[in-house]
């Protein structure tokens, strides 16, 4: 299985301005006003989010105890990867009980923009829409121990508390976003 590590773009940037539809082509949009903003790209059929998909949950809920807006975005080609069509993430929300919005970027302009290049690829931007935290949300793997999204959470817990981004930060790695030709 290759492997593709996350672009790591500077602590700072702004985030991306992004309006995009879940499976069920309902629009969402980051909502001014909150504590901070996770965005992350993942997919139904990639091994690496498989792995991480119960955390997820968790993070949602620590996300929502934070008033930490928390986003997921398919930029897959559906097309190409029909595992990866509105119909299974539907399907796949379901099966692991996401409640997240899940946004489906047909154009891939989202991922583009945000210079995403994997699944999962994670960012963590704070009230001020910059960029906080980029990075791997644990040292675990599929077949190598059980994701308890350690460093992640340990950013957010960072963020609560006001303090600087962690000095270190570990390149998320997963499948490469499936680019269409």
């Amino acid at each position: 299985m290759a492997v593709t590590p996350s672009s790591m773009i500077p602590i700072g940037t702004p985030m991306t301005t992004f309006s995009l539809p879940d499976a069920r082509g309902r629009k969402w949009e980051p909502r001014q006003g909150k504590r901070g903003y996770l965005v992350i790209f993942i997919c139904n059929h990639c091994p690496f989010v498989i792995h991480i998909s119960d955390t997820l949950n968790m993070l949602l809920e620590r996300c929502v105890s934070l008033e930490v807006e928390m986003f997921c975005i398919n930029s897959n080609d559906m097309v190409a990867y029909p595992a990866d069509s509105s119909e299974n993430m539907i399907k796949t929300a379901e099966e692991h009980g996401w409640k997240f919005p899940y946004l489906i970027d047909e154009t891939q302009e989202v991922a583009i923009a945000f210079c995403a290049t994997c699944t999962p690829d994670i960012f963590l931007y704070d009230q001020n829409q910059q960029l906080y935290y980029r990075g791997q949300l644990d040292n675990s793997r599929p077949n190598s121990g059980s994701s308890d999204g350690y460093e992640l959470f340990a950013a957010l817990d960072s963020l609560e508390s006001c303090k600087n981004p962690p000095v270190i930060q570990k390149p998320s790695i997963g499948c490469n976003i499936k680019w269409k030709t």
